[in-house]
């Protein structure tokens, strides 16, 4: 659905592979997730990650590749719901650059994003049934 669970601004200087860890290890702590056994990511979190969610999270990374023999744009399964939310979430002002001098008060910017978006569409949604 493109919706987060779990936040982590890190330094640019820690690679995305290394990221993902400290984005898995909090996910993992708030809150069990009894539904979630698969997380789709790119080529670029592919190595010895996947053990490592395997082990620790008990999730099955699955890596999407992309075929070497097209050339140009080619939407691939699953990645476009990453793009999709990123998409979502540079509509509100605040997370169009990263203007924060904390990372802990951009990860916070980017919940109330994502809470406003959900609020958004639920009121949507009860709107739509109000009217029927």
């Amino acid at each position: 659905m493109g919706l987060l669970l779990a936040v982590v601004v890190h330094p640019a200087n820690i690679q995305d592979r290394d990221g993902a860890k400290l984005v898995f290890a909090k996910a993992q702590l708030s809150g069990p997730w009894p539904r979630m056994r698969r997380v789709w990511a790119d080529g670029g979190y592919a190595g010895k990650l996947i053990g490592w969610v395997a082990c620790v999270c008990q999730w099955v990374l699955e890596i999407v590749k992309r075929s070497d023999d097209l050339n140009g744009f080619q939407l691939l399964p699953k990645r476009w719901v990453v793009e999709r939310t990123f998409s979502w979430l540079s509509n509100y002002r605040r997370l169009s650059k990263h203007y924060e001098y904390w990372n802990e008060t951009a990860e916070t910017m980017i919940y109330l994003g994502m809470i406003r978006l959900m609020l958004r569409r639920l009121a949507g949604e009860e709107a739509k049934a109000a009217v029927s």
